[in-house]
């Protein structure tokens, strides 16, 4: 995977972006049930950050590459799903990539 164009970038964040949604997930356990806030701190505050990120670059890439609306609703609704990025790169993301680089 390059970085060198927004959607190679929108893919890295949208993949680090899932990452911290489950590890947010595995967190909360440790919060509850364990009595430990810090590791949900700290994640906490990188899926925001990252969270922040996927909207930037989806915006981005949805002006720069043109998409339709229903495209950007789809990829919007993905970040707020369990494993939504991943699938969202599976079928979408990657061919986008491909397009940009061929």
């Amino acid at each position: 995977m390059k970085f060198n164009s927004t959607i190679s970038q929108f893919r890295t964040i949208a993949i680090l972006e899932g990452i911290s949604f489950l590890l947010l997930g595995f967190t909360m356990i440790l919060k509850y049930a364990a009595h430990m806030p810090l590791p949900n701190k700290i994640v906490g505050y990188a899926h925001g950050f990252l969270f922040i990120a996927y909207m930037a670059w989806l915006y981005l890439n949805w002006v720069d590459r043109k998409w339709n609306f229903k495209i950007f609703v789809l990829l919007f609704i993905a970040s707020l799903v369990p494993f939504g990025t991943f699938i969202a790169d599976r079928k979408f993301l990657i061919s986008e990539e491909s397009q940009t680089t061929n």
